[in-house]
């Protein structure tokens, strides 16, 4: 066996021996151009950055150079490095690999900042503490959401549509619970609302809406106000409860999608949104989204409360 300083010489003579057949572009992805980073080999024989490999299978599930069908191996849904080239990068080119590592964590760094360009889906209205199933398969929701899991922040922005701009002013951070991968890159995705926000500015990356935000807080109140705010609390819960117990056929048929009226919580301003029964109440009853908004971005809870009074009282009044 060779000892500790035969086999360092080994080891030099090797790097020599490689770096001199082969150069740092013979090492490149030929989709980002860049020496390969976490490099996977496809069933036809062709070798890209995992990264890149699945940003081109989001679009066509073909390799992007022999247009070979990838279908089964996209099924399989796990990539294997490709560890023989791995080792060969480190052995010759160990500043460069060293330097392109670094440049991916800064990336990574950049896309987990939660409230500088974070990433925005435009679909629905979604809610504080409330589930948000989606169905993922568009090539830049796809990406949107393997980077948010790649981060380990599991988490977007979720806004509405609105005329004349991008997407709406008011939006809720959703974290991602569980992804079930389907066999054609396609997911179904489960989500539940976190925190409410509002876009100070927009933007775009690789096809999908950005925003710059500041978190929504509910003003605090103390004292007799509390007390009244407390009562107004009650009696609007109580009306939410009367209002599940006489429902009609249609928001019975809401109770089994959404589950039933959540409890009261103890202190109602414990939360910088809220109580959450007040935002599942607002995503089942029949509002408009303008409306819905318009409760959504008040930081009164008073406010809140008196509208959804009101709503409960009218729909309370009306023949079943």
């Amino acid at each position: 066996p060779l000892d500790n300083e035969e086999e360092t010489a080994a080891a030099k003579c090797t790097q020599l021996c490689l770096g001199e057949l082969l150069s740092i572009s013979d090492l490149e992805c030929s989709l980002c151009i860049r020496m390969f980073f976490e490099p996977v080999t496809t069933p036809c024989g062709h070798t890209f950055c995992k990264e890149c490999l699945e940003r081109c299978l989001d679009h066509r599930p073909n390799c992007p150079l022999c247009k070979q069908s990838l279908r089964e191996y996209l099924k399989a849904g796990s990539y294997s490095p490709t560890v023989l080239l791995q080792d060969i990068m480190l052995a010759t080119f160990p500043a460069q690999l060293a330097e392109r590592r670094e440049l991916h964590r800064a990336e990574m760094a950049e896309l987990s900042n939660l409230t500088k360009n974070i990433p925005i889906f435009v679909c629905t209205m979604s809610f504080p503490g409330i589930a948000c199933p989606l169905h993922v398969f568009e090539p830049r929701y796809r990406l949107m959401i393997r980077r948010c899991q790649e981060t380990g922040t599991r988490r977007f922005g979720m806004c509405i549509y609105e005329n004349g701009k991008s997407f709406a002013d008011y939006g809720c951070m959703l974290e991602i619970r569980q992804i079930e991968l389907l066999p054609d890159g396609r997911s179904l995705v489960d989500t539940i609302g976190r925190r409410r926000f509002r876009v100070l500015s927009r933007g775009h990356r690789d096809g999908y809406n950005t925003a710059d935000i500041e978190y929504l807080e509910d003003k605090k109140v103390a004292g007799e106000e509390l007390q009244e705010l407390q009562c107004l609390h009650e009696s609007t819960y109580r009306l939410a409860q009367r209002f599940c117990e006489h429902g009609d056929l249609a928001s019975r048929h809401i109770f089994m999608q959404h589950g039933p009226l959540p409890e009261k919580e103890e202190d109602i301003q414990a939360s910088a949104d809220g109580p959450t029964w007040c935002w599942w109440l607002i995503s089942i009853l029949p509002l408009d989204p303008s409306y819905q908004l318009n409760l959504f971005s008040t930081t009164s809870l008073r406010a809140r409360l008196t509208q959804l009074q009101r709503i409960l009282a009218a729909l309370l009044q009306q023949p079943p």
